[in-house]
């Protein structure tokens, strides 16, 4: 069977510390969950009721085997390189009275020191894009010279095949060694997407804008931006609309991965609806606000893909919420 998505990238364990605590104190005050950009968005995805395949780097460890397990569990295909040299890699994560959550590093000093700086273009020559509509990649990987290899040769791979590029720009300054060479790397990087997906403090950052339809002109082969604000909503801005939503209020618990999810509901609908769906105004809104609740709800919980939801509990929720 082919999937219809393939997530491409890290895959890693979250590590989160209870609200007000950091590694300085009690090693017993923390809870590992699975995480990272792209296995959230696999995970979401399938959850949702999307095949997706999800093509990463772990180390040859029990780390690694667990979150082969949790992938699995979620209904992902795995088509993981095992990585004997390097541990699969784990970020320490603390967050606030808020949820909000601020990455502070990892179990290694050196960013560079773990399984997914060593996904290898060989290992991208086995994967089969024939009849795949999405490719999902963030940017991390560009920091690690090999990684970005691979990552070149699967767009390259992905073109041929007629596959739609789906471009998170997921910026975490901690897993860069050299930050001064991020800007310019990732800039490139994104003329590639079809659909580009970055919070407002992302553009801001890189593209001096916090306005989706200039990004979607500042890229001529980009059709379609999604620009997230967290708490204050969304915007999705094509070459011919521009729609933006507020937020669903919730409690939130812990926002990790809800911008992941965000983009897993986005997706599952574009599978559902088509590609052409972005040529409707109507149509965009639907989608936004499913992918909009798919995020909300997934900060109901701690973890990223320990807290995703269900169809049914999106169902409920927008029924709920008219």
């Amino acid at each position: 069977m082919t999937e219809p998505v393939i997530c491409l990238g890290e895959c890693l364990v979250d590590r989160l510390f209870e609200v007000g605590k950091n590694r300085q104190h009690s090693s017993t005050e923390w809870t590992d969950y699975p995480g990272g950009a792209p296995a959230n968005v696999a995970a979401a995805i399938a959850k949702l009721g999307t095949p997706t395949r999800m093509v990463s780097c772990l180390g040859q460890d029990d780390v690694g085997d667990w979150l082969i397990q949790v992938l699995q569990e979620q209904g992902v295909a795995c088509q993981i390189q095992r990585y004997a040299d390097a541990p699969t890699r784990i970020v320490l994560v603390e967050r606030d009275e808020t949820g909000d959550r601020n990455f502070i590093g990892f179990s290694a000093p050196d960013p560079a020191a773990f399984a997914d700086a060593h996904l290898a273009p060989e290992w991208i020559d086995g994967v089969d894009f024939a009849g795949v509509k999405y490719l999902v990649m963030g940017t991390l990987g560009l920091a690690y010279p090999t990684t970005a290899s691979a990552m070149e040769r699967a767009l390259d791979k992905a073109k041929q095949a007629g596959t739609k590029i789906v471009i998170d720009l997921n910026w975490r300054p901690v897993f860069w060694s050299d930050v001064e060479l991020a800007p310019p790397t990732i800039h490139e990087f994104l003329k590639a997407a079809d659909l580009l997906k970055l919070s407002r403090e992302e553009a801001l950052w890189l593209l001096d804008t916090d306005s989706a339809s200039e990004i979607c002109q500042l890229f001529p082969h980009c059709e379609a931006v999604l620009l997230t604000d967290g708490g204050h909503g969304s915007t999705c801005a094509t070459k011919q609309h521009s729609l933006s939503l507020p937020a669903f209020a919730v409690d939130s618990i812990d926002t990790t991965g809800a911008g992941d999810a965000f983009l897993a509901g986005f997706l599952h609908q574009l599978c559902q609806r088509g590609w052409e769906s972005l040529q409707t105004a109507d149509a965009i809104e639907e989608i936004l606000r499913y992918a909009s609740a798919v995020g909300a709800l997934t900060t109901l919980k701690p973890g990223a893909i320990a807290a995703q939801p269900t169809p049914q509990d999106v169902n409920q929720f927008l029924a709920a919420h008219p």
